[in-house]
Formats: structure tokens, sequence, C-alpha cells
């Protein structure tokens, strides 16, 4: 069985068991359990699809950990204009374990 979820602008197909690192979950903390509800899909032994989202189905997930990506240079330059701009990045995280798809 498997579900599309939709989380922070991005969709992402996930089965119990799978670990996904998803935007910044403001106030989760480790070992917390959190629901995700919005579900564009289930699949298993028969298919849901939602219009736009299955009604009364839900993802509940594990909080594994709370962090930061790796840093991303961002180096712009402009050819004989001695004009240089260097940025870094580094993007929060949430990292999840899928414990149970409830369709």
């Amino acid at each position: 069985m498997y579900a599309v979820i939709k989380h922070g602008g991005k969709q992402y197909k996930v089965s119990v068991g799978d670990v996904l690192e998803l935007d910044r979950i403001e106030g989760a903390e480790p070992k917390s359990s959190i629901e995700l509800n919005e579900v564009l899909l289930v699949k298993g032994d028969d298919t849901k699809i939602g219009a736009p989202t299955v009604e009364g189905a839900k993802v509940v997930a594990e909080v594994i950990n709370n962090a930061r990506g790796k840093k991303v240079i961002i180096f712009k330059k402009r050819r004989r204009k001695d004009s240089r701009k260097k940025r870094g990045f580094r993007r929060d995280f949430t990292r999840v374990v899928i414990k149970e798809i409830v369709a």
C-alpha cells in the first residue's frame, strides 16, 4: 500500500516505513507523532483518487529529528565588470518515518 501526499508545495510517494525529509515543521519534537492530511492518492487493494484530496485519508508519521541540509554555494559573476556575489544557503528540514496510512 502506498499514498501520494502533498507537503510544502511538493508531492511525495510514501509507504509504511519510508524515511522522508520534509520542509521544517514548526513545533515538531523528536519522537512525536504528526498527521499529514493532504493525501492526493491511496493505492492498496483498490485505488482512491482525490479531487483534490481523498476525504478521510491521512498519513501518520513519527518525527526523527530536525536538522539542516548541506550548504549550497550560490556564486554569481559578471565577466570583466569586477562584480561578484557569493551567498550560502542551508535548508531546514524535519526527518520523519511513515508509521501508518489510513484510507
